[in-house]
């Protein structure tokens, strides 16, 4: 028996990565990167944070849903101590992208490197769907 899927296509990797793959109930996201549409990386931690949420809120949108239904997110970082120097930044804008203290789990685990080297994280986030 096949298993039923729907999928989201978009970005600069749209070709080989679906962005989301919604099985049953539950969506599994590609991690999600401070690039925008065409390709263009944002410039530091924090500016890349912001657009990976901002990216990450679009591909729920996609399949009917908000930030409020992410139960489960992993940061890969290429430098920890530069994510924990910038640590109230950063987590504060994570807050403002769930609109409070988010309810979610969270890991975060340090990279040798991501698919673009100027990238400092991504974020790959599972949600809960009503």
């Amino acid at each position: 028996m096949a298993l039923e899927k729907k999928t989201f296509r978009s970005g600069p990797f749209a070709d080989f990565i679906a962005q989301g793959v919604q099985v049953g109930n539950i969506l599994y996201m590609s991690g999600q990167i401070g690039m925008d549409e065409e390709g263009n990386v944002a410039d530091g931690v924090l500016a890349q944070v912001e657009l990976a949420y901002e990216n990450l809120k679009l591909v729920l949108a996609e399949f009917g849903a908000t930030i409020e239904n992410v139960v489960d997110e992993t940061y890969f970082v290429t430098d920890v101590e530069e994510l924990m120097i910038n640590a109230e930044v950063v987590y504060t804008a994570r807050e403002k992208a769930y609109g409070g203290t988010p309810e979610v789990s969270q890991t975060v685990i340090q990279v040798a490197a991501l698919v673009d080297p100027r990238l400092k994280l991504e974020i790959k986030c599972s949600a809960h769907l009503n």
